[in-house]
C-alpha cells in the first residue's frame, strides 16, 4: 500500500468485521521509531488462524482466495528494519477477555518507510463505515498529540444523533485536522 493510513485502514475493518464493539488505534512516534497498535474487542483468533495470517495465500474470506492485509503491512514494516506481532485470544477460549492486538514497528529515518498519509480521512471512512463501533485514535508525534474517542462523542450528542451523520462527520474531520495543525506549529 503507498500510506500507511490504508494499512490502518485494512487492518481496522478486519476488527469491524469480527465484531468489535471497541477498536483503539494508536500510533506512537519516538525519535526515529513509529509503532503503530490496534487492538480490538473482537472475536479473536484461534492460535491456527495467527500462525497463518501473515501468509498472504491464506485467508477466511470467502470471496477470494488470498489475504493481503496483513502481509502487506509486515513487508512495509521489515521494509524498513520494524517488524509486526499479532496476539489474539479467541472468544471460544476466552469468553470475558477476547480479541486481538496487531503491532507494528516501522523506522521512519529508513529510505522504505511509507508515508503515514492521510490519517483524518481514514478515521472518517472507519466512523462512517461502522458507526456503531466505538473508535479511540492517539497519534503521538514525540510528545505532541493528536486523540478522538467516539465514547466522549457518544455522550456529549446522546443516542438520537448518530455518529455516521454528515454533521457529525465534518466535524470529527475538523477538530483531528484542528489538532494535527496546532501540534504542527510547536
Amino acid at each position: 500500500m503507498k500510506e500507511l493510513s490504508l494499512n490502518v485502514l485494512d487492518i481496522t475493518k478486519n476488527s469491524t468485521k469480527a465484531g468489535a464493539t471497541l477498536v483503539q488505534i494508536s500510533l506512537v512516534e519516538e525519535g526515529n521509531q513509529l509503532t503503530l497498535t490496534i487492538t480490538d474487542n473482537g472475536c479473536g483468533m484461534k492460535p491456527e488462524i495467527v500462525e497463518n495470517v501473515m501468509n498472504p495465500f491464506y485467508t477466511t474470506r470467502t470471496t477470494r482466495k488470498v489475504g493481503m492485509g496483513v502481509p502487506l503491512l509486515m513487508l512495509a514494516a521489515e521494509q524498513t528494519g520494524g517488524g509486526v506481532t499479532i496476539e489474539s485470544r479467541h472468544e471460544e477460549a476466552f469468553p470475558e477477555d477476547h480479541g486481538t492486538v496487531v503491532k507494528a514497528t516501522f523506522f521512519t529515518d529508513h529510505i522504505d518507510f511509507t508515508p503515514i498519509g492521510d490519517l483524518v480521512a481514514t478515521m472518517e471512512t472507519l466512523i462512517m463505515g461502522s458507526p456503531e463501533v466505538d473508535f479511540t485514535f492517539l497519534h503521538d508525534m514525540n510528545g505532541r498529540r493528536v486523540e478522538l474517542d467516539t465514547r466522549q462523542l457518544r455522550e456529549v450528542l446522546g443516542e438520537d444523533v448518530p455518529l455516521d451523520s454528515y454533521e457529525v462527520i465534518q466535524w470529527i474531520g475538523q477538530f483531528l485536522r484542528e489538532q494535527y495543525e496546532e501540534n504542527a506549529e510547536c
